[in-house]
């Protein structure tokens, strides 16, 4: 009988807290009624006016246009490869000095242009000017970023400039 008179004792806050579990059931019903309502709009929407026939051929034509992006992608891709295959061989690095040839009052109008590219092969194109005697331009052949020929101080500071630009692709 411990038990029965436990619950004679205790019968209101059982009550009681029967009460709370049912109004917080209740509450979550609700909840899932709101949120079922919502769900059931969202879906009238997206099937009005379609039938199985146009839902198939929107399927399909978001399908298509998938294959078409992913060509299309594939094509880009393969010109991408080839832009850089080009740019590892064009002439990217640049370096010029301007200097006075002669030492003559004239100024300093020679210049030694170095010309790269990314593994260093290239040229030097020397131009030397003179106010008396003209204008003689020639031209040393680099590769990997040394030459054959002995050059001179602005030919090898020219040199060191274009060898310090970075290739900005990697």
């Amino acid at each position: 009988m411990l038990l029965n008179d436990y619950i004679t004792d205790y019968l209101t806050y059982i009550i009681l807290g029967m009460a709370a579990i049912i109004l917080v059931m209740f509450i979550c019903i609700i909840a899932l009624l709101v949120k079922s309502a919502g769900l059931k709009k969202r879906y009238k929407k997206f099937m009005e006016g379609a039938d199985g026939k146009s839902l198939e051929t929107q399927f399909e034509t978001k399908f298509n246009e998938l294959d078409t992006l992913r060509n299309e992608s594939t094509v880009h891709t393969e010109q991408i490869k080839k832009i850089f295959e080009n740019l590892l061989v064009a002439y990217q690095k640049i370096g010029i000095v301007k200097y006075d040839a002669f030492h003559e009052m004239g100024g300093k109008l020679s210049f030694v242009l170095a010309v790269l590219n990314d593994e260093n092969n290239g040229f030097l194109l020397n131009s030397m000017h003179s106010t008396r005697e003209g204008c003689y331009t020639y031209i040393k052949e680099i590769i990997k970023g040394e030459s054959f020929v002995v050059l001179s101080s602005e030919e090898k500071a020219a040199l060191e400039e274009a060898k310090k630009f970075k290739n900005y692709m990697e």
